[in-house]
């Protein structure tokens, strides 16, 4: 008899149990039964084919598997970014993304002010209890696009037009010229600065120096102006861009890109939101998260440059080698980076002040 209730009542309990775990699965996957508001700041204009294109693109495809509805403010400064929150606030919007370091200031203090809204800040640097701040380890992907540049020019001189010299750039374009000089150690790599992201004149003006002044036949980019691929497409040399891949708008230049697939990011972060288990916390995600990648090769080159590229993909996919592991030596023959060390994350952060062997920046 005792027997016979001991099975009873397992099976009750079992019962029981089963119907909890089914009503938290429900009750995990209901989220998305209801249209959830989130609101997208961008910089430039949705379709600059770059990066705010990138970030528009990929909230757009979330909102398709998770029912969200996006309402996006394009072209915005830093000084409208404060009006601009507020203004997605009373639309309801419950996630709220901005896509430039310049609305930092914006967002941290309305993350303060909106406590019960999720913000999202791309490239930022401050987090909270609701605010997250994400970037990807493209470095990674410009070591590879480095590698195709190194096995494809023919002058072993490759341009470069870059931004500004902060950490962010400057780690990229060390990583490009490492991946560069990692399979042809006699190429140099000519940097000029826009002092802008997206100012088209100015990265106009520094693509027609840089070919004007050397004998480049490879123009690289971390820039979000278009204007690099269309320099280089005038001057029939080979291109190599960044954020979204625009192999259509230039196929004749066209070698390969490094971009940005957000949507890797934001589907599964903004569900978290809507479970409840946001985490307030900096995330940088390197490319085995697919966040960011290659884009795919030209078949117009030595197709040794695609297989020594994925071969150096697949070794830091399965971490067994990142770009800045030693020895790494600066273009003034210091050693950086000794033999056995690796670069720390704040050090590529926050300190990249230096270049590698094999940059030469023009004045």
């Amino acid at each position: 008899m005792k027997k016979i209730i001991i099975i009873a009542l397992s099976f009750v309990l079992a019962l029981i149990i089963g119907i909890f775990v089914i009503n938290v699965s429900e009750k995990e996957t209901d989220v998305t039964e209801e249209t959830t508001r989130v609101g997208l700041i961008l910089n430039g204009p949705r379709n600059d084919g770059s990066w705010s294109q990138s970030h528009y693109e990929a909230l757009c495809a979330t909102a398709k598997e998770i029912n969200l509805q996006i309402i996006c403010k394009e072209n915005i400064s830093a000084e409208n970014a404060p009006d601009v929150i507020r203004e997605l606030v009373m639309s309801d919007c419950k996630v709220i993304v901005a896509n430039s370091a310049i609305f930092g200031d914006a967002v941290t203090y309305a993350a303060k002010a909106y406590p019960e809204i999720y913000f999202f800040h791309a490239s930022g640097t401050n987090f909270d209890k609701n605010l997250c701040t994400y970037f990807g380890r493209m470095y990674q992907i410009r070591y590879l696009t480095g590698i195709v540049a190194g096995l494809t020019t023919k002058t072993n001189e490759i341009g470069y037009v870059a931004a500004m010299p902060v950490s962010e750039v400057n780690r990229g374009l060390n990583a490009f010229t490492l991946g560069v000089r990692k399979v042809n150690p006699e190429a140099k790599v000519y940097v000029r600065w826009t002092d802008s992201w997206s100012d088209n004149e100015a990265a106009a003006k520094a693509s027609e120096q840089l070919i004007k002044e050397h004998n480049i036949d490879i123009l690289a980019m971390h820039t979000d102006s278009l204007e690099p691929l269309r320099v280089a497409d005038e001057n029939n040399i080979y291109s190599i861009g960044y954020n979204l891949e625009n192999k259509e708008k230039f196929p004749d230049s066209y070698l390969t890109a490094a971009v940005w697939d957000w949507k890797q990011f934001y589907t599964p972060q903004i569900l978290r939101c809507l479970q409840g288990k946001f985490e307030g916390k900096n995330h940088w995600a390197g490319l085995e998260t697919g966040m960011i990648n290659i884009a795919d090769i030209s078949p117009m080159i030595n197709p040794k440059a695609k297989e020594k590229a994925m071969e150096e993909y697949e070794k830091m996919k399965n971490g067994t080698f990142d770009v800045f592991y030693g020895p790494v030596y600066d273009n003034e023959g210091n050693l950086r980076i000794a033999e056995g060390e690796s670069m720390t994350d704040n050090a590529m952060l926050n300190d990249f002040d230096w270049y590698v062997e094999g940059v030469y920046v023009d004045e």
